[in-house]
């Protein structure tokens, strides 16, 4: 017994060593990017300065809108107060500039075909659908999705939306940007493969934000990663018993993968549930996976969801 426990912890002290010296490789990356504020470019903009905006950010400006709407756009009174919002909650963006920084050493790490991007923030009138945007240059961001979720401007947004509309998900959501930028799409369409693929992209916030809250990672409180780690067991057993896995039945990602109020499992339960249970385990799966396989980064990702499954050798943690 002596030996297993010396064994034990000569393996822990060796992965955290391995952990220490990845750590440092990363932090010594030299990162370089540009922070173009749009948002304050716009709302200081005039009628006489705006083609020479157009000029500067002409992607942001579709051809198929006349002048007269962009112009209208600068005294329009919900558009000046929401980027008078912006600017009190984002003065300067340092803070959020040097974790960008380190999210993109990271990335450069893990991925070195990885350009590091230009970074635009801007405003989009509370588009929650689309508050992160990734081209092979550029990093679009638009500030005022993350303005806090009692902000009066989420008024009439759903509370499960809302909770993730405030600064400390700025980051959180452009890793989850670039995860599915190097993540390929489920090769299948069954229910297992959609859980190992969102898994894939919370492993790979694992990997991209190290120091970030389990909970933020998948867009939990506290109290909802808590029940999902607590009920891990029941969850799967429903998913076995209810022959879920190889099931190709749309709804079954409305239920448990799809950001909703609750997943349904169509019990009395239900409201007490975290969304995205499907997402969760799939999580659990990859994890799981990682911890018995020696597999790179990339060749995880690509790996297909069957084999990557069967070779997790998954087990649900017991309440």
């Amino acid at each position: 017994m002596k030996y297993l426990v010396v064994f034990s912890f000569l393996l822990t002290f060796i992965a955290c060593k391995k952990e220490d010296k990845v750590a440092r490789e990363i932090a010594e990356i030299p990162i370089n990017f540009d922070v173009e504020r749009f948002d304050i470019a716009f709302s200081e903009a005039t009628p006489e300065t705006l083609p020479e905006l157009k000029k500067d950010f002409p992607f942001l400006f579709p051809a198929h809108f006349p002048d007269s709407v962009w112009v209208n756009r600068l005294s329009d009174t919900i558009q000046l107060e929401l980027s008078n919002e912006v600017k009190k909650a984002y003065p300067n963006f340092v803070k959020e500039k040097n974790e960008l920084k380190v999210l993109f050493q990271h990335l450069t790490y893990y991925f070195p075909s990885f350009k590091t991007p230009t970074v635009i923030t801007l405003t989009s009138d509370v588009d929650f659908k689309n508050k992160v945007m990734v081209t092979p240059d550029k990093l679009l961001i638009a500030l005022d999705n993350y303005l806090g979720e009692n902000h009066h401007f989420y008024v009439g947004i759903p509370a499960y939306i809302k909770s993730g509309m405030n600064k400390e998900s700025l980051l959180v959501d452009v890793a989850g940007a670039y995860a599915a930028e190097f993540t390929p799409k489920a090769t299948k369409r069954s229910f297992l493969a959609s859980m190992v693929y969102y898994g894939k992209l919370l492993y790979l916030k694992d990997m991209l934000l190290p120091k970030t809250p389990d909970y933020l990672k998948i867009g939990y409180t506290d109290e909802q990663l808590a029940w999902a780690e607590a009920n891990e067991d029941q969850i799967w057993r429903f998913f076995i018993e209810k022959e879920m896995l190889y099931d190709t039945d749309p709804k079954l990602k409305e239920r448990f993968i799809n950001l909703a109020p609750f997943s349904k499992f169509g019990l009395q339960l239900d409201n007490e549930s975290p969304p995205q249970l499907g997402q969760y385990i799939g999580w659990q799966i990859v994890r799981q996976f990682t911890q018995k396989n020696t597999v790179s980064l990339p060749e995880l990702l690509v790996l297909d969801e069957e084999t990557l499954f069967k070779q997790s050798n998954f087990k649900p943690r017991k309440p």
